[in-house]
């Protein structure tokens, strides 16, 4: 059985181990100290509910396999409420079904950790590699007026450090946090360095509901029928997304000099790195931009290259979603493109070369 106890080596220098994407999600989770996880079992993240259930009572949290996932939504709705570190994890399917109480997540103001390993729809769809929940993660897969601060990891390594931040995120602007990643990272294999994080914890005693012993009791509620309640609530939630947006974050490589730029999130953009790396040992111009936080979107390298007039390839696993924040960021100062692949349809770093050259030939 695998250790995830990861010792030292020369120079104090934590080992690496090799892990499942999905286990650096569920490592990241216990070392930004999460103490509840309720789940549902479901392709392709059961990696997350068993070493959760494996490690967590270790550490005096509570680990609890729910009778669905309507049911391990609402639980995780009530721990947050409480204060403690919480997270749930699903896949497609399974994250559609919790959508009625993430609105109520939102709505209340609650920190808390959801992951997404998507697989291919819709409906049931497959187990395939697929990017076609970007729109459910990004827009509030439930009612209202409301989003998820979402993160998307593009390596091991980072599933592992984005999973503790989230914790951290969620906390600072009491807002639900989403980690969306994939079939093909959540289950392929690399090395992972456990080191330990620097993860600030935010204080939860001016609201959370922790018995009202020597204290006013609190209430938390998401209806609001008084005059101008509602109103209220929906600006003091966009209040706090606009100042998300300092969280925006992007990798962004080559800018310098480039006469093209291709983007892509998650999993996919390992594959367009390489093929960007490769257009550039032939001696193209090519700039790579890969999002890190999908909302709030980084919309600050597409407005600097777009300024320039370097069109944007947008490359990833759906019939198009990212394209329209790309094109939303850049606002018709420059071409945008967008290269489409449906769940399953992986292309090799040369199929993505090739449209690389053919983007480039035509200006």
């Amino acid at each position: 059985m695998l250790s995830y106890v990861s010792g030292c080596g020369p120079g104090g220098k934590m080992k690496p181990i090799l892990v499942k994407g999905s286990e650096a999600i569920a490592l990241g989770a216990l070392a930004a100290d999460c103490r509840c996880y309720f789940g549902y079992p479901i392709t392709p993240q059961n990696e997350i509910p068993e070493l959760m259930a494996r490690e967590l009572p270790k550490r005096g949290g509570v680990f609890l396999q729910a009778e669905s996932e309507l049911a391990a939504v609402n639980m995780l709705l009530g721990a947050a409420s409480t204060g403690v570190r919480a997270m749930t994890s699903s896949s497609s399917p399974g994250i559609s079904l919790m959508a009625e109480t993430f609105s109520y997540l939102a709505a209340l103001e609650l920190p808390a950790v959801i992951v997404n390993v998507s697989r291919g729809g819709p409906g049931l769809g497959g187990i395939e590699a697929s990017q076609g929940d970007y729109f459910q993660a990004t827009r509030g897969a439930g009612h209202g007026d409301y989003h998820f601060l979402v993160l998307s990891p593009a390596s091991i390594q980072e599933a592992y450090e984005l999973t503790a931040r989230a914790f951290e995120l969620a906390e600072r602007y009491r807002q639900p946090a989403m980690i969306l990643t994939d079939a093909l990272l959540g289950q392929m294999k690399e090395p992972l360095r456990p080191r330990k994080l620097r993860i600030r914890r935010y204080p939860v005693e001016d609201w959370a509901l922790t018995g009202a012993k020597g204290r006013p009791g609190r209430t938390l509620r998401s209806l609001f029928l008084g005059p101008g309640e509602l109103r209220a609530r929906n600006l003091l939630l966009q209040k706090k997304y606009r100042a998300m947006r300092r969280e925006a974050r992007a990798e962004v490589l080559y800018a310098e000099g480039a006469e093209l730029a291709v983007t892509a999130f998650g999993s996919l953009s390992r594959i367009v790195r390489e093929a960007v790396e490769m257009a550039r040992e032939k001696g193209y111009s090519v700039a790579f931009v890969r999002p890190i936080t999908l909302f709030p979107f980084p919309e600050r390298p597409y407005q600097e290259l777009s300024a320039r007039g370097v069109p944007f390839l947008v490359v990833e696993l759906n019939c198009g979603q990212m394209v329209e924040d790309v094109k939303l960021a850049v606002c018709g100062r420059a071409e945008v493109e967008s290269w489409a692949l449906p769940p399953s349809d992986l292309p090799a770093p040369e199929d993505i070369y090739r449209r690389i050259r053919r983007c480039l030939a035509r200006r």
